[in-house]
């Protein structure tokens, strides 16, 4: 059973600060006071289309955090906090050859997130293959944070071999480094696609206290990530290709699903969470009702 505080925190500002910026007002600093709510955004949309260029392509994706956004309002009353895209979704796929298809970070890229971070106060992890110099790419997902400045770079480690057999997604070079993100939230960390299928990322996030992990991804598989949640008792999102998008709980367990036609998914998450073993005292749940009344939540 998994047991988690139902109520957000709302800080209310002085009203000489409401008329501030979004941009002019400071990060939330870490807090790992109960509750921690995080409203969190993922999405689902094939790429394998015809690329319509950057410009276009960027539209395409901003417009799916746009969606996030308004969908959290909707639901929840308040701004997303963290919204993830599919793998390689600015770029698309290698078709041949990825370095001509990959995109330097510093470019209408950066200008699209940064504007839409700011607009809506989240994080975004924007995935593409990435342009590193004149002969060199990475399969990366990149860290904007809620004033628009690109703060973490994660570089697919486990790279998938290419159609002609002989290169490693026709040339990307593999990254080597499993970073974990300080959020206002917690921790992200952020695994992508192939990294599914080895342990050693997962196990080293996991170490490093990893609350929450994105996996931009093409597979729609859950059986995978399922355990991985489990076993490093953390959140994670996948944002695909195909088929489904899914927010894994600690248990392992799907608690959100995205499917066709839908391109957006919008959950609120609760990192203060503790799973508990089975007891007949726990009533199915009616002892913690007794004792805590409606400031906790629990789900079996």
């Amino acid at each position: 059973m998994i047991a988690m505080v139902k109520r957000r925190t709302l800080f209310a500002a002085p009203a000489a600060l409401a008329s501030a910026s979004a941009a002019a007002q400071p990060l939330r600093r870490p807090s790992f006071k109960l509750p921690r709510k995080v409203i969190v955004g993922t999405a689902m949309k094939a790429f394998w289309v015809k690329h319509p260029g950057v410009p276009a392509r960027l539209a395409e994706l901003t417009a799916l955090v746009d969606e996030m956004a308004r969908e959290s309002q909707r639901r929840y009353g308040g701004g997303l906090d963290l919204a993830i895209l599919p793998e390689t979704s600015i770029s698309g796929e290698a078709n041949g050859d990825a370095l001509a298809n990959s995109v330097p970070w510093a470019s209408a890229a950066q200008e699209a997130f940064a504007r839409t971070a700011r607009q809506h106060r989240c994080y975004i992890v924007a995935a593409t293959y990435l342009k590193e110099s004149a002969r060199r790419f990475t399969n990366a997902a990149i860290l904007v944070d809620r004033r628009g400045e690109a703060v973490g770079t994660y570089r697919k480690v486990h790279l998938v071999v290419g159609a002609d057999g002989k290169t490693m997604e026709t040339g990307s070079t593999p990254g080597r480094e499993q970073p974990v993100f300080e959020c206002d939230f917690g921790k992200l960390g952020i695994q992508i696609c192939c990294d599914i299928e080895f342990d050693s990322g997962w196990r080293e996030l996991a170490a490093k206290g990893a609350d929450i992990i994105a996996w931009p991804t093409q597979s729609p598989q859950t059986t995978q990530p399922a355990t991985r949640a489990a076993a490093g008792n953390c959140y994670i999102l996948s944002s695909t290709w195909r088929h489904n998008a899914s927010i894994f709980e600690p248990t392992g367990k799907i608690i959100a699903q995205l499917k066709a036609p839908g391109q957006a998914l919008v959950e609120e998450i609760d990192l203060s969470h503790a799973i508990l073993p089975w007891s007949s005292k726990l009533q199915n749940g009616r002892a913690l009702r007794a004792k805590y009344g409606g400031r906790v939540g629990f789900r079996y």
